[in-house]
């Protein structure tokens, strides 16, 4: 099979769509025939070295967190799947022709390959930030970053449950968090006032989707530091907010469950922008710009 791969770390342009070994799945695992595979910030940041620790690349490299394809394998254990369905989810390496995934859902017939490929990184960290903050129907919440590919799943994944949305992002994308629910602000230095000016007050909640505004200021717009949920800025415990990274706190089959859901009652649209493998790299810089509405998928 051909997978997207590097040899040393640097910029998207080391990037190659060449040969690799196909994957078997393990047990509690499934195998797919890649149809679509998304881009995500961690993809590059593991691409530059940023996650290496200071080490040098040993081996070739590959990338990808999330796809949508056809089962062709089943790995021990595994029930409730077979070989032809068609599925979406999270693994390693699914920038690929061919993938192994650790937690998955049925794509619903109506939903294009690149859109369910786009849902399996946001819509299981959508769900965590808003599981950990349990926000329910009535309350308020803010989304800092709603235009991305994070902040606009957990948009909609909290209006759907409820929830007054408030989002930030530049003013170019104002009109599209209208689109999906959000009641938006905009982003950047005093963008407390400004939530509290839409809110009416402080918030019940706040989810920090892009890790640019002082953890200090979206403290400020809660009760309690803990109702201030981050996946973005590390340093944010220091101030009594709350980090997430997944491990013990991810529920991913449930998590993927509710996202299939909520994409075949039309409660959860995605916006993509799709393409082929051969142009990873043009891709991976729009990621890098960090002004993505919706998000990006490579199509085999």
């Amino acid at each position: 099979m051909r997978a997207l791969q590097f040899s040393e770390y640097g910029s998207p342009e080391v990037l190659t769509w060449g040969d690799a070994p196909l994957p078997h799945a393990g047990p509690g695992e499934i195998r797919i025939t890649v149809r679509a595979a998304s881009v995500n910030p961690i993809d590059w940041k593991i691409l530059s070295g940023a996650m290496s620790g200071g080490q040098r690349l040993a081996g070739t490299g590959y990338l990808g967190s999330d796809a949508a394809g056809v089962v062709d394998e089943v790995g021990e254990g595994v029930s409730g799947v077979s070989v032809g369905d068609e599925v979406f989810g999270r693994g390693q390496n699914t920038q690929a022709e061919g993938a192994v995934l650790n937690a998955w859902a049925v794509k619903p017939s109506s939903i294009d390959w690149a859109v369910a490929a786009a849902a399996g990184v946001t819509g299981e960290t959508s769900e965590r930030g808003l599981r950990l903050l349990d926000v329910k129907s009535g309350e308020t919440i803010f989304i800092d970053g709603g235009a991305g590919g994070v902040g606009a799943v957990g948009v909609q994944m909290a209006v759907a449950r409820g929830a007054r949305v408030i989002a930030s992002s530049s003013e170019a994308n104002h009109g599209y968090l209208r689109e999906i629910g959000a009641i938006p602000v905009l982003y950047g230095e005093g963008v407390g006032g400004r939530v509290r000016a839409a809110a009416g007050g402080q918030v019940d909640a706040v989810f920090d989707v892009a890790g640019k505004t002082p953890v200090e200021e979206l403290v400020s717009l809660v009760s309690e530091p803990s109702q201030v949920v981050s996946i973005a800025n590390f340093a944010a415990g220091q101030a009594g907010a709350r980090v997430t990274g997944g491990g013990a706190e991810s529920r991913p089959m449930e998590a993927l469950a509710e996202v299939g859901e909520l994409l075949a009652e039309n409660k959860l649209v995605i916006k993509v922008q799709t393409f082929p493998f051969e142009r990873a790299a043009e891709a991976y810089r729009i990621s890098q710009d960090g002004h993505v509405r919706g998000k990006l998928v490579l199509i085999p």
